[in-house]
């Protein structure tokens, strides 16, 4: 069995288009019908998150952490006690590819690393071509790039009981998984072949990830061209 893991804190506006593309994902002919449970994490949940995630074809489990290391850690351990030989990772603001899970398991690797697009920039209005440009000319979205993200992550089940898991941070607890992965000589592959699609909306869930680096940009944006006027 394949499982996916989806930790969710208020996601109620996302969720279910989240759960539709994992469910089309889990059905792609490459895995020849292998079971794929998809996980939704409810983690102190106070909207519809987990009414639409079911309603949408999910499983949820209810946490209360408000924290995002401990609610990815809760979902594998469910998934891992049902038998899962694979565990895949993403966010509650992010639609992956119908070939997502096939892309991941064909790479036939310990952990696989992938990376993000985003569809749509305009929630940052006329900040948006910027931002736009500058994810551009500095992400790197190809193989061989060297970034972690927790919405488009797969590790094998031995692989991740090996380095103990996720680790109860409420901020880069992926980057923390990878790291320990590789202290037990895991085979990471850094690919760009599973696509995701993730939000680069302003109210980010998760203090210090993607949304917090699209406000930092536009903050340093507006230093710099404030900073002429200010020495005037």
């Amino acid at each position: 069995m394949i499982g996916v893991v989806v930790p969710a804190h208020d996601e109620e506006a996302h969720i279910g288009d989240t759960v539709a593309a994992l469910l089309v994902a889990a059905a792609h002919p490459a895995l020849q019908g292998e079971a794929v449970e998809v996980l939704v994490v409810l983690d102190s949940c106070s909207d519809a998150t987990g009414p639409i995630a079911r309603f949408a074809g999910a499983r949820t489990l209810a946490v209360d952490a408000r924290n995002v290391g401990r609610a990815r850690a809760a979902g594998a351990d469910r998934l891992l006690g049902e038998g899962a030989r694979w565990l895949a990772f993403t966010d509650a603001d992010t639609r992956v590819s119908p070939e997502w899970l096939m892309r991941q398991l064909e790479i036939d690797a310990d952990v696989v690393c992938g990376s993000i697009g985003v569809d749509d920039w305009s929630v940052h209005g006329h900040y948006a071509d910027s931002l736009r440009a500058h994810f551009a000319r500095t992400y790197t979205d190809a193989d061989g790039h060297r970034h972690v993200h927790g919405a488009n992550l797969g590790v094998a089940a031995e692989a991740y009981v090996r380095a103990g898991g996720f680790p109860a941070l409420a901020c880069s607890e992926d980057v923390a998984l990878v790291e320990a992965l590789k202290e037990t000589g895991a085979r990471i592959a850094w690919s760009a072949a599973p696509r995701v699609s993730t939000s680069a909306r302003h109210d980010a869930r998760a203090r210090g990830g993607f949304g917090d680096t699209l406000l930092a940009v536009i903050a340093a944006g507006l230093a710099v061209a404030v900073a002429p006027r200010l020495a005037e």
